[in-house]
């Protein structure tokens, strides 16, 4: 088994609400001084940075796990993992057409940078990526499930975009076998029984990514073998 430090939810400057510094060669060079092994770039709605990153992580030795953080119809926000760029990119390009047709007013929401890995500008979204899509979160997890990946409920406990604040519970029928749960606020034990629990930094800033302190162990430093963990749950005690 290896044990990789990650932190496994980082938004670029592609993320409006993201700061212009979080290119994906800062972030990642970020991750690298903090001692992590293991990240995933999640923009909101977008995996357009995707590919930066990748090649960034690939020059300084990390592990990238293609990932956006999607907004389903109930305003509850999904991390979708893929198993690779391009997948993610398909899913992305899907989601464009279940988002709302609202542009992006840089002053007020932020701007939306893609970005190369030399940290150029090569384009700027026009369309706001933090609104919700017209997707339920049941259509969505099949949806990420469908496309190889794997869906993980973020930030449960935390802000009106966590399950736990906006449902008030975790659907049984959506079989989620893991959840992200904010470490600095209290969550019941019950949604967290049986499943993986990550705890990551939602870092919008680059001195927010994570410290080498939360570990994932795997049978192999691929991003399959993390699904494959995700996919399991955790066993009971």
């Amino acid at each position: 088994m290896e044990r990789l430090f990650c932190d496994l939810h980082i938004h670029s400057c592609l993320s409006p609400c993201g700061s212009d510094d979080m290119t994906p060669a800062n972030l990642c060079g970020m991750a690298m001084i903090k001692g992590l092994n293991m990240i995933a770039l999640t923009d909101h709605n977008s995996a357009r940075n995707l590919p930066a990153a990748k090649a960034c992580c690939d020059a300084y030795g990390l592990l990238l796990v293609p990932g956006m953080e999607i907004t389903t119809r109930e305003e509850v926000h999904l991390l979708g993992y893929f198993p690779t760029v391009p997948c993610a990119l398909d899913f992305s390009e899907f989601l464009r057409g279940h988002m709302p047709k609202k542009k992006n007013k840089p002053s007020f929401f932020g701007n939306q940078l893609v970005m190369d890995e030399d940290d150029n500008v090569i384009a700027e979204e026009d369309e706001l990526l933090i609104g919700a899509s017209d997707l339920s979160l049941s259509a969505l997890v099949k949806l990420v499930r469908e496309a190889g990946g794997v869906p993980v409920p973020a930030h449960i406990n935390r802000g009106s975009n966590g399950l736990l604040i906006n449902l008030g519970f975790v659907p049984q029928d959506l079989d989620l076998t893991a959840v992200e749960v904010w470490r600095d606020l209290p969550c019941p034990h019950t949604p967290q029984e049986g499943r993986v629990v990550l705890h990551s930094s939602d870092a919008h800033y680059l001195g927010d990514i994570l410290e080498a302190k939360e570990t994932v162990e795997l049978p192999e430093r691929s991003v399959e073998a993390f699904l494959d963990y995700l996919r399991r749950g955790k066993p009971p005690a």
